[in-house]
């Protein structure tokens, strides 16, 4: 993978996850959870400090089922 992937703010992840079609659905505590109109759903952890690389990693791929590229383009 030749794409790297740098920690950014919640707010900024929420702004590109909005881009690629999430919507909110509900928060609970500091943890945002997201929709999207084809049954994917994202926990994204609502802090006041950046996302770490591993977990934007998870959220991106394993929950988004997005691309490093796909997002790096958002």
């Amino acid at each position: 993978m030749s794409e790297r992937l740098s920690s950014i703010t919640p707010k900024k992840a929420l702004r590109k996850l909005k881009k690629a079609g999430f919507f909110e659905h509900h928060q609970r505590g500091s943890h945002l959870v997201l929709k999207h109109s084809d049954g994917r759903m994202i926990v994204l952890p609502f802090h006041s400090k950046d996302i770490p690389r591993g977990t934007l990693y998870t959220i991106i791929i394993y929950q988004a089922k997005l691309t490093i590229e796909d997002w790096n383009n958002l």
